[in-house]
């Protein structure tokens, strides 16, 4: 009997990621609402998936798996796609840039969203690591431009990758938030192979689903808008 994957999501959060990759591998999944704004996130049934109450889970024949980097892992060596195999010789460079992704360019995001974590409630403060934050996410995406142009097909390349999924929506949050703050630093010209890779994701059948499913308007990552989902707050 084939295992139906449980996904537990919120719109336009890191959920989106593992949706995209559960659709493009053709995988059966239900989805489970996080009511974000209801508290759901502290509730005891979801702290017994996930203790630290983060988006997403994924609920799967071995177990809840938590962390968006380890669900992609485990997703694409379960079923043999967008990610090489053990043997492969592009897989030692998929995943330092998958846990580049996921440890260091996905951390600092959630830095610069969430600065109160960090370094209190004072303004001055929340600037100082508004400023520093976004010169390094500005770093980290010249350094997977370079990476594209090294041409492995695993980043940027004609097909899409767990990498390219998690690249993606990480530039689409970029682009959009934390709202009231600037963001001219984010430029898409300044990285042409990356602006290519998205513009040819949304050409994908997997992200017109994820727009009808979670509200990210038609152009959701060249040109991104607030989503405006059928069902819960992306916050």
């Amino acid at each position: 009997m084939t295992f139906c994957y449980r996904l537990h999501y919120a719109p336009d959060n890191a959920s989106l990621i593992i949706r995209l990759a559960l659709t493009e591998m053709g995988q059966s999944f239900e989805t489970a609402l996080v009511d974000r704004r209801g508290g759901a996130l502290h509730s005891a049934a979801y702290r017994n998936l996930n203790p630290h109450g983060l988006i997403p889970v994924l609920e799967t024949p071995n177990g809840p798996l938590f962390e968006t980097g380890a669900i992609l892992l485990w997703l694409a060596d379960r079923h043999g796609v967008l990610a090489p195999g053990t043997d492969h010789p592009d897989r030692a460079w998929v995943l330092k840039w998958l846990f580049f992704l996921s440890n260091t360019l996905h951390a600092d995001l959630r830095t610069l969203f969430y600065p109160q974590q960090y370094v209190g409630a004072e303004q001055a403060k929340q600037d100082a690591l508004h400023k520093g934050i976004s010169a390094r996410l500005k770093t980290h995406l010249a350094s997977l431009e370079a990476a594209a142009a090294e041409g492995t097909d695993w980043l940027a390349g004609p097909t899409p990758s767990v990498l390219d999924l998690y690249l993606a929506c990480l530039m689409r949050w970029m682009a959009l938030y934390p709202e009231g703050r600037d963001r001219s630093w984010f430029d898409l010209s300044a990285t042409p192979r990356l602006k290519d890779m998205l513009m040819r994701l949304e050409q994908r059948p997997s992200v017109a689903t994820a727009q009808a499913a979670e509200g990210l308007g038609p152009t959701p990552f060249t040109h991104p808008v607030y989503a405006n989902p059928p069902e819960g707050s992306a916050t």
